[in-house]
């Protein structure tokens, strides 16, 4: 006769506890605790895993965003491995050739995390509540790394250290970071906190670690640059923000349930071999040359998204037009009044239904990323 056994949650110290952070587990309240949107870099809309380079402020897989001083440096792809256990994808970040950063300088990969998804956190006032960050990482490169936590304004910063001890070997990280009482931290859909992996920075844009001040820094003091290093890289994957001083299990989320969290930031529809049918109401023609109707997003959007648009698009396969004339009129968070322009053939008032043409390389991008 067989017995059933009780599952346990293992912290940060790898004993078994009954009590995390001051709560006892349950389906509940672990549920929602991790505040970083795919931080096991499954998801990646954008680049579906081609190389991308950093240039300015480029998003590499979703939810997270380089901010590079100087363009031509560094690439970002994500990667596929089977060396972290229970983590099949991670984020790779590449020195294109060694660069030395000025003082003003910063490389980084980061997150902006939304202030609606940590508002419960209380940063800025007398009962902010301490937070613990783990993720795991891998460099061709050892010694100190650094970051940084802060707010929309960055005038709230705590820099951030952590060593690399093994080059090109998985190690897994913890750091808590005592909740900052000052400060404006916003609790609406503008950015919250932003979590940054320094990927170099320059003198005047590093500081202390682990001390909360009011100077706009991007790294520690001490920390290594891999941009300075010719074709070093860092990998990073299990990226976790939560509530309370413990390290806890990775929260997984399922495929369509994470998808779903980055749908509020990036949608892209894209074409296919056949004719595929974009998200669009209904299409009255107003004249033969232009047309109007309703596009319909996936979810709910963070806020009213910019379109970004190919060329390739067929309307009811009448005509072969040109989606650059595509225009948003009275946008909204869960659908835009659009308007097509451009057009030649259309009968007045008649019915279309707008389609990809028959090509992968056609797409409408809605953006509503922070």
């Amino acid at each position: 006769m067989s017995t059933l056994s009780v599952n346990t949650i293992t912290d940060a110290s790898g004993g078994n506890t009954a009590t995390v952070n001051g709560a006892t587990p349950t389906a509940y309240n672990t549920m929602g605790k991790n505040r970083i949107i795919n931080g096991a870099m499954e998801i990646d809309q954008r680049n579906a895993g081609a190389s991308v380079a950093l240039n300015g402020n480029e998003v590499s897989v979703d939810r997270w965003k380089a901010q590079v001083s100087v363009s031509g440096k560094l690439t970002a792809q994500q990667s596929t491995s089977t060396s972290v256990a229970g983590f099949k994808n991670y984020l790779r970040m590449t020195t294109s050739s060694a660069y030395t950063p000025g003082a003003t300088e910063s490389f980084m990969m980061k997150q902006n995390i939304e202030g609606l998804n940590c508002s419960d956190l209380s940063w800025g006032t007398s009962d902010a509540k301490t937070v613990t960050l783990s993720f795991w990482v891998r460099s061709s490169l050892t010694g100190a790394f650094g970051g940084a936590v802060y707010n929309q304004a960055g005038n709230r910063v705590y820099p951030i250290s952590y060593t690399i001890n093994s080059a090109n070997t998985w190690e897994q990280k913890s750091i808590t970071i005592t909740g900052d009482t000052t400060g404006t931290w916003n609790t609406d859909n503008s950015i919250g906190i932003t979590l940054v992996f320094s990927l170099g920075s320059g003198s005047s844009m590093v500081g202390t670690a682990n001390v909360w001040g009011s100077t706009y820094y991007t790294g520690s003091t001490g920390q290594t640059n891999l941009v300075s290093n010719a074709s070093a890289t860092l990998d990073i994957t299990g990226v976790q923000l939560e509530a309370g001083s413990v390290a806890t299990e990775f929260e997984r989320r399922l495929y369509g349930t994470e998808l779903q969290l980055c749908y509020r930031y990036f949608q892209k529809f894209l074409g296919s071999s056949t004719y595929e049918a974009l998200p669009s109401y209904v299409i009255a023609g107003n004249n033969t040359t232009m047309a109007e109707g309703f596009f319909a997003y996936k979810c709910t959007m963070r806020a009213v998204p910019s379109f970004s648009i190919s060329t390739l698009c067929l309307l009811d396969a009448v005509s072969v037009f040109a989606l650059s004339g595509l225009t948003l009129n009275a946008g909204g968070v869960d659908s835009s009044r659009v308007i097509y322009t451009g057009m030649t053939g259309l009968t007045t008032y008649r019915s279309y239904y707008p389609t990809a043409y028959n090509s992968t390389s056609a797409y409408v991008k809605l953006d509503a990323e922070l």
